[in-house]
């Protein structure tokens, strides 16, 4: 029961073997790289994409499809971390701009020394006990989430 509901939070200590599930994550970021070009030119419209040359249909159905494979994956491995999807790449492109090319690299790499930290100190906050590290991220999360709802109000 402790073990479900730990992954359930987010638990990095049942990576036992992430090796599968890291080979899947890289071949997804290089599978995503060479569609940065369209990606930028999306983030100005969908009207203006299209004008450009974008197949927008097709380029959204690939990215649901590779997001869905790369959310499984990291499910897989560590649970349902939540907030860290949604704060790094926004703190990103906030401190690096909208150039995906440089964007998709630096969230992933920031998504994972952030994860890497809160799990570091989940296990020794309030040692020998273990938070899930779910916490910790949601603890980091909520504020700055807020912070970026407060700064765009829409």
């Amino acid at each position: 029961v402790q073990s479900m509901l730990f992954w359930l939070m987010g638990d990095a200590s049942g990576a036992a073997r992430p090796w599968p599930a890291l080979v899947v994550l890289a071949a997804g970021l290089a599978l995503l790289l060479p569609f940065a070009r369209d990606l930028n030119v999306l983030a100005r419209g969908e009207v203006s994409a299209r004008a450009l040359g974008v197949r927008v249909a097709g380029l959204r159905r690939g990215l649901y499809l590779l997001a869905s494979l790369l959310t499984a994956a990291a499910v897989t491995l560590v649970g349902s971390v939540g907030f860290v999807g949604l704060i790094v790449p926004h703190l990103m492109r906030l401190a690096l701009g909208n150039d995906q090319r440089l964007l998709l690299p630096a969230a992933t790499l920031a998504g994972g020394i952030l994860l890497t930290v809160a799990d570091t100190a989940a296990r020794t906050v309030i040692a020998p006990q273990q938070l899930p590290v779910g916490v910790l991220t949601a603890l980091i999360g909520v504020p700055v989430f807020l912070f970026l709802l407060a700064r765009h109000p829409r």
